[in-house]
């Protein structure tokens, strides 16, 4: 009898309660690879070597590796592939939403057994209808699905206003059968004003905007804190240590010492 891997809520507690809660950031924009001095792929090897096996989850940003056409989406392939043989989980940080077959293709893409760019965890739109996403949910609880639901930029305010709740309440009732912490989460802006009423969700809460978009432990903690799951990600306060290996984990370190609270 094959026995599948354990579900990414457990995972994911057993990986924050081992290296602290912080999901960091992997964001290779220009700005950055130039205050780095290095290329694309150096870069990339220089990340891993910091941080693989050392934090509970790392995100990166797909669209910086896409920008790239091939030669990108090779290197993330082993980026995912190098974090995940270390233990570390990986959170694809794609935005992808859909209907129908496209959706399964991306569920496919980013989650599916033996394809190239599997993933522990995925960032999900629900903008066509939290139905349209049923391809993604279906690959839980043995991956993380992580639905947007009430993000800090200004552009969004009053498209989400009236369904931020509502997407919460959805995630929650999938995982209402978790044994534990659920693998169905939400993205929360980490600097918004007030949050969705996040107390039945059971499932992860991943919170941008911390460190260099203003949000610190402060606002993490009244938005969410005292619910488990948390991860404040943060990319620039961590990078910006770089390329120095020693300085990027004290960073890392910095951050998860900073958020103890949430373990």
């Amino acid at each position: 009898m094959t026995v599948g891997p354990a579900p990414f809520g457990k995972r994911l507690a057993d990986a924050t309660a081992a290296h602290g809660p912080v999901c960091v950031g992997l964001d290779p924009h220009t700005p950055l690879l130039e205050a780095w001095g290095m290329g694309l792929e150096e870069f990339a090897a220089t990340f891993v070597d910091a941080f693989a096996g050392r934090v509970s989850i790392v995100k990166p940003q797909v669209a910086f590796f896409e920008a790239h056409g091939a030669r990108g989406y090779v290197l993330l392939e082993w980026v995912i592939s190098a974090l995940r043989d270390a233990g570390t989980l990986v959170l694809a940080d794609a935005k992808r939403g859909d209907i129908g077959s496209t959706m399964a293709a991306y569920a496919q893409a980013w989650l599916g057994e033996g394809s190239a760019l599997q993933s522990d965890a995925v960032t999900v739109s629900p903008y066509l209808g939290f139905g349209s996403l049923q391809p993604a949910l279906d690959r839980a609880p043995e991956h993380g699905i992580f639905v947007l639901s009430a993000t800090s930029n200004p552009e969004a305010r009053e498209l989400q206003s009236g369904i931020r709740q509502s997407i919460v309440d959805e995630a929650a009732a999938i995982n209402t059968v978790a044994d534990g912490l659920g693998s169905v989460g939400v993205v929360i802006g980490a600097t918004l004003e007030t949050a969705p009423d996040l107390s039945q969700l059971n499932g992860p809460i991943l919170m941008p905007g911390v460190g260099a978009q203003g949000a610190g432990p402060d606002e993490v903690r009244k938005l969410a804190g005292g619910l488990p799951g948390v991860l404040p990600a943060v990319s620039r306060d961590i990078l910006k240590a770089g390329p120095d290996i020693a300085k990027l984990r004290a960073a890392a370190d910095s951050f998860n010492e900073r958020f103890a609270f949430l373990r």
